[in-house]
C-alpha cells in the first residue's frame, strides 16, 4: 500500500494509528528480537463482534455453511461469574452472519454444561469447528467438577451447523499417567485430516506437580502441545510418542505457549498461537511444518491491541486487557481469510470477539 492510499485508509478507520506510532510498535519487536511473519503484516482489522450483555464473549470458531452465510460458535458465560466464570459455567452457543464482516445474529446454545456424572458437566468451552468426511465437527473443552484437573478434549458431529449435535460419552483424549508432562488435562482442541488419511487431533496440557508446585505465581505449570493421532475421525487417537511437540520450556523464566491453531496451506502445515513468554505475552506466534510435527521456530503472528486500535484505560476486573487470545482461522478454498480473537473490554467491558481480514499474498 503506497502512503497516499495508506492515509487515505487510516483517516476513515478507527483501528490505524499514525506511521509514528507503528514506528514505535516495530521498534519493541525488534527490541524482543521478534521476526514479523508475512502472516502478520496482511492483517487488516475489522472489529469487535460478538458484543453480547451480560456475557463474556471467549473463543470464536468460524466455518461457511452450506447457505453461505459465516457460522461461528464461541464460548460465552454470564457476567455476573467474572472472567474465570470460563472454567465452571461456559456454554458454547451458535451465531450467524452473512459474510465474516457483518453483524452476528445469535442462533442458540448448542453445547451447554449437562451436570454430574458426564465428563463435560460443569462447562464447555474452547470451540473448534470444522468440516470433516461430510460432518460438522465441533471439538471442544469440557470438565466435570469446575477444575483444571478434570478438562477433557471431546467432539459433538451434526450433519448441519444447526444441528442436532450428538454429544460423545467419552472425551476423545485423557490426559497422560501420572508423572507424565500432560498428567493433568487434555484442553484447547485444533483438528487437520492428515493428506495421508490421519486424523491429527493437537491438545494442550501441563504436568500436575509443576502446576501445583509452582515457582511463577502468575502462571502456574508450563504449558505444551500434544499431538494425538487416529485412522478415524471418532478414534480411538493415540498419543504420538515424541509428544510434546511444542515445548518451550527449555527456554527458561518459564515460557511457553497456548491456544494453537493448525492448518494446511500451500503443502506445508501452519499454526497460530497465543505468546507466553517467547517475545512477551501481548503477541501471537506463527510457526510451520513439512510434516505436523517438527515445527520451525516461531515468528510473529499478530500484536498487542494497541497496535491495532485504541481503547478507554483498563479497569482493574480484565487482567487480560490489551491482548488477544484464542486465534481461530475462517478457512475459504484452504486458504485463510478471516482471523477470529478473543479480547477484554468492548461495549460492555467484558469481552468480545474481534476479526482481522487476512489480505491475499
Amino acid at each position: 500500500m503506497d502512503r497516499r492510499k495508506f492515509l487515505g485508509v487510516a483517516a476513515a478507520s478507527p483501528f490505524l494509528f499514525s506511521f509514528a506510532h507503528l514506528a514505535e510498535q516495530h521498534a519493541a519487536v525488534a527490541s524482543h528480537g521478534g521476526k514479523a511473519s508475512d502472516f502478520s503484516k496482511r492483517l487488516k482489522p475489522v472489529g469487535r463482534v460478538l458484543e453480547m450483555e451480560g456475557y463474556y464473549v471467549w473463543g470464536t470458531s468460524p466455518i461457511i455453511g452450506p447457505d453461505g452465510k459465516t457460522h461461528v460458535f464461541f464460548s460465552r458465560w454470564a457476567a455476573e461469574k467474572g472472567m474465570g466464570g470460563w472454567i465452571n459455567s461456559s456454554e458454547i452457543a451458535h451465531a450467524v452472519a452473512d459474510t465474516p464482516e457483518s453483524p452476528f445474529k445469535f442462533v442458540s446454545t448448542v453445547l451447554a454444561p449437562r451436570g454430574e456424572g458426564f465428563w463435560d458437566g460443569t462447562t464447555c468451552h474452547n470451540p473448534h469447528i470444522k468440516f470433516v468426511d461430510g460432518k460438522y465437527c465441533l471439538f471442544y473443552m469440557g470438565n466435570s467438577n469446575r477444575r483444571t484437573n478434570t478438562k477433557r478434549v471431546g467432539l459433538a458431529i451434526a450433519d448441519s451447523p444447526y444441528g442436532p449435535w450428538q454429544r460423545p460419552d467419552k472425551p476423545l483424549v485423557e490426559a497422560g499417567p501420572e508423572g507424565a508432562w500432560d498428567d493433568h488435562c487434555s484442553s484447547n482442541p485444533s483438528f487437520v485430516k492428515h493428506p495421508d488419511g490421519r486424523y491429527f487431533l493437537y491438545y494442550k496440557s501441563w504436568n500436575t506437580y509443576e502446576y501445583e508446585n509452582y515457582t511463577d505465581p502468575k502462571i502456574r505449570g508450563n504449558r505444551k502441545y500434544g499431538l494425538a493421532i487416529a485412522k478415524s475421525l471418532q478414534g480411538p487417537y493415540t498419543k504420538y510418542k515424541g509428544n510434546p511437540i511444542i515445548d518451550y520450556s527449555g527456554h527458561g523464566n518459564n515460557i511457553q505457549a497456548e491456544d494453537g491453531y493448525v492448518w494446511q496451506e500451500d503443502g506445508k502445515f501452519k499454526m497460530v498461537m497465543r505468546d507466553m513468554g517467547i517475545f512477551n505475552h501481548q503477541y501471537g506466534l506463527y510457526q510451520e511444518s513439512p510434516d505436523g510435527i517438527k515445527w520451525s521456530e516461531p515468528e510473529i503472528a499478530y500484536y498487542n491491541t494497541d497496535h491495532y486500535f485504541k481503547q478507554p484505560p483498563a479497569q482493574k476486573h480484565l487482567s487480560k486487557y490489551g491482548r488477544f487470545e484464542r486465534p481461530q482461522l475462517l478457512l475459504q478454498n484452504d486458504r485463510p481469510t478471516h482471523l477470529f480473537l478473543a479480547s477484554q473490554g468492548g461495549k460492555y467491558m467484558t469481552s468480545s470477539a474481534f476479526v482481522f481480514q487476512i489480505e491475499p499474498k
